[in-house]
């Protein structure tokens, strides 16, 4: 008995924190430049980047049909973003393959399917509580892995982020810290074994899971469909492995 009340209540408080929060597919103007805008503040606040007259930082990537940039909203108002690149051996443009080709290009000529989230980040100014925020955040790589069938997802954080996603995604670093396009600090490639962990980090985390109808809300555009079509025939590969920000 004390078992299944310790679940319910796990469970209550699970969707608690799932109710509060609100990924949005910035597609209108208005809306990426509200995150190109929130990058830019937290990318300085942390002295990853020089100060800038236009206060946004946007990249070639984000205009890109194999990305989707999120917002994510904590009690109705923006408060962290990540952006979701998916490199496929016809489609291999992603901000983790142009910084660590050496290491993922020859995945990519193996077939092998790359989820990459990147330009992970957290208003510096915002007010609400919510501590859950970094995980609710990062949750949308493995609802990503989950929908394209990733064998390899890439993390490239900076040193001193390594223990979160050794952490939270049982990653290993795949190199030392690195120049990184647009950042004034250098980020590693982290990696782990998808098809390996993902069971471990769902018993761990398990609000990471995702249902098919909320995999599709998110990833399939209603504007634009030309996210690359992963479940053809084109793309018969098996889910073997994957290396699972910025």
């Amino acid at each position: 008995m004390m078992a299944s009340a310790d679940q319910a209540t796990e469970a209550s408080k699970r969707s608690d924190i799932l109710d509060r929060v609100d990924y949005r597919l910035a597609e209108t103007e208005a809306e990426k430049e509200a995150i190109y805008s929130l990058r830019y503040r937290a990318y300085l606040h942390e002295g990853a980047i020089e100060p800038r007259a236009d206060r946004r930082l946007a990249d070639r990537f984000d205009d890109l049909p194999n990305s989707w940039t999120f917002g994510i909203f904590v009690d109705g108002e923006l408060a962290s973003s990540l952006r979701v690149s998916v490199a496929t051996p016809d489609n291999p443009e992603t901000p983790a393959v142009d910084a660590f080709g050496d290491l993922l290009r020859p995945e990519l000529d193996k077939g092998k399917i790359i989820v990459d989230p990147n330009r992970f980040v957290a208003d510096p100014n915002n007010r609400t509580k919510f501590p859950e925020l970094p995980y609710m955040t990062v949750r949308l790589g493995y609802v990503a892995c989950g929908y394209f069938k990733a064998d390899i997802g890439t993390a490239t954080v900076r040193a001193e982020h390594r223990a979160f996603y050794r952490k939270v995604f049982l990653q290993t670093p795949m190199c030392e810290p690195r120049p990184y396009p647009t950042l004034t600090k250098p980020l590693c490639l982290m990696a782990a074994d998808y098809a390996a962990v993902r069971e471990r980090i769902f018993m761990r985390y398990p609000h990471f899971r995702s249902s098919l109808f909320e995999q599709r809300a998110l990833f399939e555009r209603r504007s634009e469909p030309l996210a690359p079509d992963l479940h053809s025939s084109e793309f018969h590969i098996a889910q073997a492995a994957v290396l699972p920000r910025t």
